[in-house]
């Protein structure tokens, strides 16, 4: 994800996968550097499926980025790191962005 306006769908998908605790504490302990999830569980002290879950929801809307990388013991790690990232928040980027919303996301939220 980038600095571009985000469409109506983009915006709702982003601002739920940040709308979490546990997620917004992810984000933050990769603000500061790369992890791999077992460090990053450890760290976060929450369990490795949890964090998966965690980092799989946000590497869906582009927020972390995930790459495999080979320890020198052979051992295959998943390293994540922030991707660049900017949610302007204001209400006339909310005003561009609602006429953008597809499906039921324009009336299920009531």
């Amino acid at each position: 994800m980038s600095h571009a306006v985000l469409t109506g769908d983009e915006l709702l998908r982003t601002l739920a996968a940040l709308a979490n605790p546990h997620r917004l504490r992810i984000v933050a302990a990769l603000a500061e550097q790369r992890n791999y999830v077992s460090q990053l569980a450890r760290e976060l002290g929450m369990s490795r499926p949890l964090l998966h879950l965690h980092l799989q929801r946000l590497e869906a809307v582009g927020l972390v980025i995930g790459s495999l990388e080979l320890s020198e013991d052979g051992k295959a790690m998943k390293y994540y790191e922030v991707a660049p990232f900017g949610v302007h928040l204001t209400p006339k980027a909310i005003a561009a962005a609602v006429p953008t919303l597809t499906g039921d996301e324009k009336g299920s939220q009531r």
